[in-house]
């Protein structure tokens, strides 16, 4: 629900004394991103059931009422923890988690997700009893989040979750039966929410108002990169006229975890810039270093772009070597690693903002590259925007594509031109092969 709507009021103040009168012998866990905001609900908590003990039939222990930890007369406890801190100690029924990340910058870090989940996995997980039920409270800023993960999970047959997602603005099949477009208050409501939100949607930035409002972690436009700079085209130019770059972001896992991914780009002589060919696989490096020697022979490239660290350095002598047995030759410059993600992206989004970047929209791998680029950085992968960072980082060094020479009484060679891309594609379905020249 969208910031401001009650959801920690109904889910973590009210739902506890409900569910302690209903089971007083049963504990609850309460889990938020710091346990000074855990210990905030549960002082609450405790204080209703002080307030209302004679209404809900339980009585707090005499001696067991600290705001973090209490229990009740009747065999309850409550038990008030920070996300990402250590639980030991204690058993429950229940658990509710509110909130589990702090901020966005929180939700855009890799390790602190991690450990967010490893803390659920190993820390919360066994300190639940046999058929005990869990609710999580959160903004979806990241699609690979806690959420996004317990998803993810039961999709591949894991614990089953009841999911209630109620957007600021409704959306198709919306939980609550309104029409797209409706808002979760009415104008006229004592409340007086429904102004704030549509305040908020002029004036909140789109990857704010998709997670924050709408439950989306990222909006359907793109925020970083933004849908219009992405310029699909039916026909590439003349293979002769462009300067051929590449880029790589290694993995080293041969299945599950991050992608590695090759990326061909070219130059025409007008200085727009064409993405030809990519290779994107959960594969061991024996694969991806022939994948790339294929590319590198295929392509015949001016220069190549990767990045220094321990795949390189680790895989890197096999990788020439079989370079050097398949004669496949290109100029590599390495980048160190520097800021984060976005950071390290800003030379190449700043030339698609600029001047566009195009696509064949026939592509097989179009798709995917999409809808990475415009999920950045909310989106669950993002090996496609490095690699992209990485060919961005030769902008200062490429060089435009020139004009074909005319070769003057003799036959020409065929281009990219006198086939369709359909008909390219057709020729190998992993990428396209063209004809040399």
């Amino acid at each position: 629900m969208p910031p401001g709507s009650a959801k920690s009021t109904y889910s973590s103040i009210l739902f506890p004394p409900w569910f302690l009168a209903n089971a007083p012998q049963c504990s609850v866990i309460a889990a938020s991103h710091t346990t000074e905001l855990a210990e905030k609900w549960g002082r609450r908590v405790r204080n209703l059931i002080a307030e209302h003990s004679a209404t809900l039939g339980i009585e707090l222990s005499q001696d067991n009422q600290a705001a973090g930890r209490w229990s009740l007369m009747q065999g309850g406890e409550y038990y008030a923890a920070g996300v990402r801190v250590g639980i030991a100690g204690f058993r429950a029924d229940l658990a509710i988690i509110d909130d589990p990340i702090r901020s966005r910058e929180d939700a855009d870090s890799d390790l602190v997700r991690e450990k967010t989940w490893e803390w659920y996995k190993a820390d919360l997980g066994p300190r639940l009893r046999p058929n005990a039920r869990v609710c999580v409270i959160q903004t979806r800023w990241h699609e690979d989040d806690l959420a996004g993960r317990l998803i993810a999970e039961m999709e591949r047959g894991g614990d089953e979750w009841e999911i209630l997602s109620l957007p600021a603005q409704a959306e198709e099949n919306d939980p609550l039966g309104r029409r797209p477009g409706e808002w979760l208050w009415h104008d006229d409501a004592e409340y007086g929410y429904a102004k704030c939100l549509k305040h908020e949607k002029r004036t909140q930035p789109p990857r704010n108002w998709s997670a924050l409002y709408q439950q989306r972690p990222a909006p359907e436009t793109g925020d970083y990169f933004k849908a219009e700079w992405l310029r699909s085209c039916n026909q590439l130019p003349p293979r002769d006229t462009l300067k051929i770059y590449g880029a790589s972001d290694y993995a080293v896992t041969a299945s599950g975890g991050d992608y590695t991914v090759h990326i061909v780009l070219g130059v025409d002589p007008q200085d727009m810039l064409y993405v030809l060919d990519l290779w994107r696989k959960q594969s061991a490096s024996d694969e991806w270093i022939e994948a790339w020697c294929d590319l590198v022979k295929l392509w015949r490239l001016v220069g190549w772009a990767e990045e220094q660290g321990q795949i390189r350095a680790g895989i890197g002598p096999f990788r020439d070597k079989r370079a050097r047995e398949r004669q496949a030759y290109v100029a590599i410059r390495q980048f160190p690693t520097r800021g984060d993600k976005a950071v390290r992206a800003q030379s190449i989004r700043g030339r698609m903002a600029m001047m566009g970047l195009y696509v064949p929209a026939n592509a097989p791998w179009y798709a995917d590259l999409r809808a990475e680029l415009l999920s950045f950085p909310a989106g669950k992968y993002d090996d496609q925007v490095d690699a992209l960072g990485l060919a961005g980082q030769l902008l200062d060094v490429m060089l435009k594509g020139s004009k074909p020479s005319r070769n003057m009484g003799l036959a020409q060679p065929r281009t990219m031109n006198e086939l369709t891309l359909n008909e390219l594609y057709e020729l190998q379905p992993r990428r396209p092969v063209f004809p040399r020249i």
